[in-house]
């Protein structure tokens, strides 16, 4: 452990976050340049690769598109038709021939959009929206009882993707999302617009999704012309806690204009063979993302999205446990696979992928430790396990936390809600099955106060995350960097010795996944 060099994952990261690679974007000449880096280091370590015929890339078919000002979507009211304008009205979720919507539809309005049979909630109770676009609200209700919505957690009904496959699986043709200021305080239309602003990319493969869009609160009354209620009444609602749903009586159509391309984009993996014979056919999969977002509007004269800590020092850190692992005089008893995700910032793509295709069993696949940012600001004495609570991950994390004189901790309030595991690449493997942790420092430092600490992650998320400034030139602690790396090795390490595989804890929702995956010894 005590190997895992700072100096080696900086290498790494000013190569893997440098301007020249152009924020590494899902199939960009910068991703590209990515991937080939990390399957040059692997082949360096004498790592063997484990991807298609006998390479590192395990090639994923994608598609891209981007809408374009052409694209003519369309209100009819009583008053006439009213053409909205791409960007300065609204904005696509998704792109492509599924969006058309050729003759002007009902919409109907649908409160938030949220089915929640388990707090006996249905925003479609008294609706028909078959063949018609439901219009909701961004957000979720509002509950100060945590076993209601989680209380002032946000759930994972609270995600625009699960209330436009909620509106489609009841039969509509569309749905529009319009933000609301209690769901989406201090956010303007321009932050939309740039969160918008890239290529919207898909496995080649998907199901084909509908017209989903979100509209600009400022356009949005339009919506509501002739009908029960104005938008400023429903927002009134909404700050009641007594939205109602209705019949609307605007008609809109769609047809869209996109630039579209095929392409492909490579996850890169090398496998590090077991020692021990009965366990060598049994794998620990250690993943990191490699991808970014590519190019951008620009911020300061500045249109490059880096991603430096998301997720280039991920990609460094476990390069390292990669090269720290394979230098071991004696190898670990299990097998390693080291596994580098392309498209995570396009909707876990990489590994989506890689769960449908594996490239050894996911039965025998018996955890995955996901690695999505270092620790950045101070050493630390504490650490905390994204999922640990839903297996016994867990209480390896425990045992080995204590030999490193560490402690774990919860998941600090201010950030912890019930979709955390969700965010990242962890919850591909998990749905699949497989045990998932991602392994984070805490908020204990040695040379900052906790309040500090919290006060620097926020504002990091606000000023930072997702923007041109995560590059080389904000303040790096190697000494943090390297430490975070060397816990996280310490547990791969002790995961790929275990003498027995990490199960699921009763009653936790991925255990019938694992069950039928080692049924069906797939």
């Amino acid at each position: 452990m005590q190997t895992i060099s700072g100096e080696v994952m900086t290498r790494h990261l000013n190569f893997l976050g440098h301007d020249s690679l152009a924020g590494r974007g899902t199939g960009t000449r910068g991703g590209e340049i990515a991937a080939a880096y990390i399957a040059g280091e692997l082949a360096k370590l004498g790592i063997p690769p484990a991807g298609d015929e006998g390479s590192y890339y395990q090639q994923i078919p994608m598609h891209g598109s981007r809408p374009l000002s052409q694209s003519n979507f369309q209100l009819v009211t009583k008053r006439g038709a009213i053409q909205l304008e791409l960007g300065k009205d609204y904005l696509l979720y998704n792109t492509g021939a599924q969006t058309f919507i050729p003759k002007p539809v009902p919409l109907v309005f649908a409160g938030y959009g949220i089915v929640a049979p388990e707090y006996d909630y249905n925003d479609y109770q008294a609706l028909n929206v078959e063949g018609k676009i439901v219009v909701f609200l961004s957000g979720e209700p509002a509950a100060l009882d945590p076993a209601y919505f989680a209380g002032a957690q946000p759930t994972i009904y609270s995600f625009p993707e699960i209330k436009q496959k909620t509106a489609l699986a009841r039969g509509a043709v569309g749905s529009i999302m319009i933000p609301t200021p209690r769901q989406e305080p201090g956010r303007d239309w321009q932050a939309w617009i740039n969160e918008f602003a890239f290529e919207n990319i898909n496995l080649f493969y998907s199901v084909s999704g509908n017209l989903s869009l979100v509209v600009n609160p400022q356009t949005a009354d339009l919506l509501f012309d002739d009908a029960p209620y104005s938008l400023k009444q429903i927002f009134n609602m909404e700050a009641a806690n007594n939205l109602r749903s209705f019949q609307l009586a605007v008609s809109a159509s769609f047809r869209g204009s996109f630039q579209q391309r095929d392409f492909l984009a490579p996850n890169v993996i090398g496998l590090l063979p077991g020692r021990e014979a009965q366990l060598q056919d049994s794998y620990v999969i250690v993943s990191a993302h490699y991808d970014h977002l590519g190019i951008g509007p620009a911020v300061e004269m500045d249109s490059i999205y880096n991603g430096v800590f998301d997720n280039a020092a991920g990609v460094a850190a476990v390069l390292e446990i990669a090269r720290a692992l394979a230098a071991l005089p004696e190898k670990p008893q299990r097998s390693v696979l080291f596994l580098f995700l392309t498209g995570e910032e396009k909707g876990l793509l990489g590994s989506g992928y890689y769960v449908d295709h594996p490239v050894v069993p996911l039965y025998k696949t018996i955890a995955n430790l996901n690695v999505d940012g270092l620790a950045m600001f101070d050493t630390f004495n504490d650490v905390v396990g994204v999922g640990a609570e839903l297996s016994t991950l867990g209480e390896l994390l425990e045992a080995v936390a204590v030999e490193l004189s560490l402690r774990v901790s919860p998941i600090p309030a201010l950030f912890s809600n019930t979709v955390s595991f969700a965010r990242s690449d962890q919850i591909s493997f998990a749905k699949a099955g497989i045990p998932a942790l991602l392994l984070m420092e805490g908020l204990d430092y040695h040379h900052t106060s906790r309040v500090e600490g919290i006060q620097r992650l926020i504002d990091w998320g606000r000023q930072i995350y997702h923007s041109p400034f995560d590059d080389l030139h904000q303040p790096i602690n190697w000494a943090a960097a390297q430490q975070h790396a060397q816990v996280l090795f310490a547990f791969c390490y002790a995961l790929a010795n275990a003498a027995t595989a990490p199960q699921w804890q009763k009653g936790v929702p991925y255990l019938a996944a694992r069950l039928q995956s080692i049924a069906e010894k797939r």
